[in-house]
């Protein structure tokens, strides 16, 4: 391999490996309950905060990390929830779009 090849082979496992981090540390932003997507949907990060009045189907039990939309697994602190796009939600968060998880 020349020396221009290496050179430009070692550039471009530097840029991947930037734009990689970026990505992912885009992916773990985590969801800020005043969001105005979390706001219509009522999203806390804690189930028992939801607003019963407000939602009276809501029962504690119900959670981001039982829900059918939540993208993690059932122990996750956070998971992605593609209601929120790349913000991640809190896995014993709720909003009025949960669905039990089959």
């Amino acid at each position: 391999m020349s020396q221009s090849n290496r050179r430009t082979f070692l550039m471009q496992v530097a840029a991947a490996g930037t734009a990689l981090a970026a990505t992912q540390a885009h992916a773990q932003v985590k969801l800020d309950e005043k969001d105005p997507q979390a706001v219509g949907l009522g999203y806390v990060h804690d189930t028992k905060k939801a607003d019963k009045k407000k939602y009276p189907k809501h029962t504690n039990d119900q959670k981001c990390s039982n829900c059918a939309l939540f993208q993690g697994k059932a122990a996750d602190a956070w998971g992605g929830c593609p209601l929120f796009g790349a913000k991640q939600v809190a896995g014993p968060g709720w909003c009025s779009a949960w669905a039990k998880k089959a």
